[in-house]
């Protein structure tokens, strides 16, 4: 974690720690797979290869590829000085650095924060976001976005998601027998090669699928509460998260698909109509949410004097 007045969070730390293991794990086990497929060909570590420089570049260009897919500017404190004073106060208060700022013009409300450091970072709101909230929910949105910064757990969803890039490139590639032709090995009783790398990518890539989620939900919550203790506004922070979940169900339909490679890293999903109870939600359910934030006022209630 980077240094800051955010409370510590061991527990996202031992999951962020044990999904980028495991990925790792998977991910060798995905080149030694392909290796036996390929029966020792070099194109097994040309796979590696690729996959590593996937890794590289999401993690050097994450900023980048993220406001370019949000359609969002970087904005000076002359252009938004609500938005970076805000921002100056929380840094302050969090004794962070100070993130770039951005602005996505989109009717959806929400906010993401994303880049491979703290000092490489920025946190982006859309302008559906700023005409929907109130500047004491804004602030607790912000403070939550500037927990992950802090956290640096969008660093690790952002490289951990490699693995199942490169998996669905080899279930595309595999399903059509884009590998030596579709043709078997030499033992007649083998099976095809294509079918060998459609397995072991399709195992990859659902397992990496499945740490992913598990480990998104996890640092929605964890964001939630250290946000909430560093506003000591937590009924804010619950007050934002129900009107933008609201708001998702004026939004049209294809707006809201046009955003979703982005959920990961929202605030909230740009979903609507839906259960977030399920094993592939990247968000813990808006109840779940809300009862967090109100144990945490409950909690600082019975601290004051």
């Amino acid at each position: 974690m980077a240094h800051s007045r955010f409370a510590p969070d061991r527990g996202l730390t031992a999951r962020m720690t044990l999904v980028m293991f495991l990925l790792g794990a998977l991910f060798v086990a995905l080149i030694v797979g392909l290796m036996y497929a390929f029966s020792g060909s070099p194109l097994a570590l040309l796979i590696g290869v690729a996959g590593l420089g996937i890794a590289w570049y999401q993690w050097y260009s994450s900023d980048t590829v993220a406001m370019r897919a949000m359609r969002a500017r970087e904005v000076t404190p002359q252009q938004a000085p609500e938005l970076h004073g805000m921002i100056d106060r929380l840094c302050a208060m969090a004794d962070m650095p100070k993130p770039r700022v951005g602005i996505a013009d989109m009717a959806i409300p929400n906010a993401f924060a994303t880049g491979r450091s703290p000092s490489r970072s920025v946190v982006c709101v859309t302008t559906g976001i700023l005409g929907t909230l109130t500047a004491e929910e804004l602030e607790g949105v912000l403070a939550h976005e500037l927990s992950h910064v802090a956290h640096r757990d969008v660093l690790v969803m952002t490289v951990a998601s490699s693995a199942g890039i490169v998996a669905g490139m080899l279930t595309q590639g595999a399903q059509y027998g884009a590998f030596l032709g579709g043709g078997r090995r030499d033992n007649n009783s083998a099976l095809p090669v294509w079918l060998v790398v459609l397995l072991i990518s399709m195992v990859t890539y659902a397992v990496s699928f499945v740490l992913l989620k598990v480990l998104s939900r996890y640092r929605e919550l964890a964001a939630d509460r250290a946000g909430a203790y560093l506003t000591m506004k937590p009924q804010a922070l619950a007050s934002a998260l129900q009107k933008i979940t609201g708001e998702m169900n004026t939004i049209p339909q294809r707006d809201l698909r046009a955003s979703q490679s982005m959920n990961a890293f929202f605030i909230a999903p740009a979903i609507r109509g839906v259960s977030l109870r399920t094993l592939t939600s990247t968000h813990p359910s808006l109840e779940q949410r809300l009862e967090q934030l109100a144990q945490i006022q409950a909690d600082l209630g019975r601290r004051a004097p």
